[in-house]
C-alpha cells in the first residue's frame, strides 16, 4: 500500500512538472513580497506578512479558474489587500506601510522547488514593505503554487495542495 501511495505521489509530481514546464511566461502570475531591508528583523516581518497575505488570498484562489480572472479580482481588491498588510504591519509595531501593485516586471531565472521560471517579463503582484529594499519572498500566485494548507489534530496532519486541486479541475 505504501509503495502505491509513493508511486501515486511521484506520478502527480511528474505530471505537475510536465504541465508547468510547458506553460509560458504569460501563463503565470508571480507574487513578490519585498522586505523593508535585509536586517534579520525586517526579514522576519516579511515572513509574517507573507503568512497574512497567503491567508487572505487563499479563499480567492479557491474560486479562481484562470489567470485573467485572478488578475481581475486582485485589481479590484488591491486596496483591501494593502489595508490587510498595513494592519498586520501596525500589529507588528512597524511605522512603515506597504505598497501593493499588479504590474508587468522583468525577473531573472528563478526556481521554486522543481519549477524553474526562465528570465523574462511576468505579470506580478508586487508588495513592498516600507522601502522595499530588502530581499523578497516569491512564489507563483497563479497557478496557485504557494497556497498549501495543513489540516489535522497535530499527529495526523493531512497536507492539501491547492495546486493539486487546481490541476484536477
Amino acid at each position: 500500500m505504501k509503495k502505491l501511495i509513493v508511486l501515486a505521489l511521484a506520478l502527480v509530481v511528474a505530471i505537475s512538472t510536465f504541465c508547468l514546464v510547458n506553460q509560458k511566461e504569460e501563463d503565470y502570475l508571480r507574487i513578490h513580497i519585498r522586505a523593508n531591508s535585509n536586517s534579520e528583523y525586517d526579514q522576519q516581518i516579511k515572513y509574517k506578512v507573507k503568512d497574512t497575505v497567503v491567508t487572505a488570498l487563499k479563499p480567492i484562489v479557491d474560486s479562481i479558474d484562470s489567470k485573467d480572472n485572478m488578475m481581475e479580482v486582485l485589481q479590484k481588491n488591491v486596496q483591501t489587500l494593502k489595508n490587510i498588510i498595513d494592519n498586520k504591519l501596525r500589529e507588528l509595531g512597524q511605522s512603515y506601510t506597504s505598497n501593493v501593485k499588479i504590474c508587468e516586471e522583468k525577473f531573472p531565472t528563478r526556481s521554486y522547488e522543481e519549477l524553474t521560471l526562465g528570465a523574462g517579463v511576468y505579470d506580478a503582484i508586487i508588495i513592498e514593505l516600507g522601502s522595499g529594499e530588502g530581499d523578497n519572498w516569491w512564489c507563483v500566485a497563479y497557478p496557485p503554487l504557494c497556497f498549501v494548507t495543513a489540516e489535522g489534530d497535530g499527529e495526523n496532519i493531512e497536507y492539501k495542495s491547492i495546486f493539486s486541486k487546481w490541476l484536477n479541475k
